[in-house]
């Protein structure tokens, strides 16, 4: 049933828009012989203090990040609790946990940005078409981080007054960054919130608010597209629809995008088997 009140369709940017980091996380498991989910769970149960969290909102550069970040996952001994806290929620055997762990987080970050550099097609081809009928806004919303660093030699974290400074050209290469610049992802969207650029990010409710006032809708007026399932839940109690998006699910997400809007996003997918596309 299609949903005419909408007037904003809101999107995830990674897992959503961009092949999923995920996948990148879940082979790096597999090869250092950790249990699946091992590094998300650690990663998530950091909370805002977390490596992770602080460069999502910008206030770390990029080489500080990567030292915490390795730091934050090799730490076994909350590593460890958090996991087994995982396993009795899901009701699942605990099995062998690592006792002591070296994550080097250059290089999961790396892996991870590397994959995600390529656009899903079923995505990419819907929001062309929704643009093309000019009835709803294009919004993006997305945990993310700038390339443009201010002092990648400092781990004070960044302050709004000082000048950027852009990462060297080779450790964008490394990033596999050095080829976003010409898919122009940003021209996709009539609004591109950033968390590293405002400071704050899913699934706090202020920066879905921040995003509605920002281009003058309502939460109830939104469907919001993500892979995550806090931050979509954290969208439903605001009044946003939502749409889940899960890894090898983006054809059956935008068939559902398709009967709340009303409109033919799919009929031209339907016997396209390629996931990755470029602009």
């Amino acid at each position: 049933m299609s949903s005419p009140h909408l007037k904003a369709i809101v999107f995830d940017i990674g897992g959503v828009v961009l092949h999923s980091p995920f996948i990148a996380i879940d082979e790096f498991e597999s090869e250092k012989g950790l249990p699946k989910d091992y590094l998300n769970v650690s990663i998530t149960s950091r909370g805002p203090g977390g490596a992770w969290q602080k460069f999502e909102r910008g206030e770390l550069s990029l080489f500080s990040f990567y030292e915490e970040f390795g730091r934050d996952l090799s730490d076994t001994d909350n590593g460890n609790k958090w996991y087994t806290e995982y396993c009795a929620r899901k009701k699942i055997e605990c099995p062998t946990l690592p006792v002591m762990l070296d994550i080097d987080g250059r290089e999961l970050f790396g892996r991870m940005m590397r994959q995600s550099t390529a656009y899903d097609c079923h995505i990419l081809r819907a929001i062309h078409q929704i643009r093309a009928s000019g009835r709803w806004l294009i919004i993006a919303l997305t945990n993310n981080f700038s390339k443009h660093i201010t002092d990648s030699s400092s781990s004070t974290p960044l302050t709004a007054g000082q000048p950027p400074m852009r990462v060297p050209d080779s450790e964008l290469r490394f990033l596999g960054w050095e080829d976003r610049a010409k898919f122009h992802l940003r021209a996709l969207f009539d609004d591109f919130c950033d968390s590293s650029e405002l400071g704050m990010r899913k699934p706090d409710p202020e920066f879905y608010l921040l995003a509605c006032r920002r281009n003058g809708i309502r939460p109830g007026e939104a469907v919001f597209l993500d892979d995550i399932g806090m931050n979509l839940k954290a969208a439903r109690v605001l009044g946003m629809e939502t749409i889940h998006v899960p890894i090898g699910g983006t054809l059956n997400a935008v068939k559902q995008l398709e009967g709340k809007l009303g409109i033919d996003l799919t009929s031209d997918l339907d016997h396209d088997n390629t996931t990755s596309a470029k602009l």
